[in-house]
């Protein structure tokens, strides 16, 4: 089954997690660059021009915030990573900015899929489309995912990882995420104590 983008963020005995996965049929000549505590999704080499073919296919999609984590499918990362930054509250920080920056306007009208997550397990994942709008709140000890296509609206899920590369791996291929098609690259973040790690595979290198 094809979900397209895919977003988890959640918590277990080991820590709390947030991760992302690129799937891409038209688009897989991608991967995640880590740049402090950011990672962004950019063109692998060879394929730049790629951005004036589709200008939503590359984007900050991984910000950290002192103990919060953003995640999401596109350029609404730095949006709601500013609202916080303002100091507006988490819900609201991903709430407002799912709502103004609406769906990407492309040829499928995708939707924009985001969370926030903050080192005690306690966050909000959501997701805009074409006619809805939609934020939940996920608590500690709770795992949840998002896609864009098919799975767009936040399911529970098992998910299994101890550390940032164990997390990048799981929404990759692992457990429920294993039946999805089309993985081109993932990143994650993990906080154990009070410190954030990142991790990210990209397979096509």
């Amino acid at each position: 089954m094809y979900l397209g983008r895919i977003i988890s963020i959640g918590s277990n005995e080991n820590g709390t997690y947030a991760s992302y996965r690129v799937s891409s049929r038209s688009f897989p000549n991608r991967k995640s660059v880590v740049n402090d505590n950011k990672v962004a999704i950019v063109p692998t080499e060879g394929s730049e021009g790629d951005i004036y073919k589709n200008p939503y296919i590359s984007y900050n999609c991984v910000d950290i915030i002192d103990d919060v984590c953003v995640i999401t499918n596109g350029s609404h990362t730095d949006i709601i990573a500013g609202k916080i930054r303002e100091g507006m509250n988490l819900r609201d920080s991903l709430a407002y900015s799912l709502l103004t920056m609406d769906y990407e306007k492309d040829d499928y009208n995708t939707p924009r899929i985001g969370a926030v997550i903050n080192k005690d397990g306690n966050g909000f994942i959501g997701i805009v489309t074409d006619s809805s709008l939609e934020v939940i709140k996920v608590n500690p000890n709770e795992a949840y995912y998002v896609s864009t296509y098919e799975h767009n609206s936040p399911r529970s899920v098992e998910y299994e990882a101890s550390n940032a590369q164990e997390a990048c791996e799981y929404i990759f291929g692992e457990g429920s995420f294993s039946e999805f098609t089309n993985p081109v690259t993932s990143c994650a973040a993990f906080i154990k104590d009070d410190d954030w790690e990142i991790g990210y595979k990209n397979p096509v290198e």
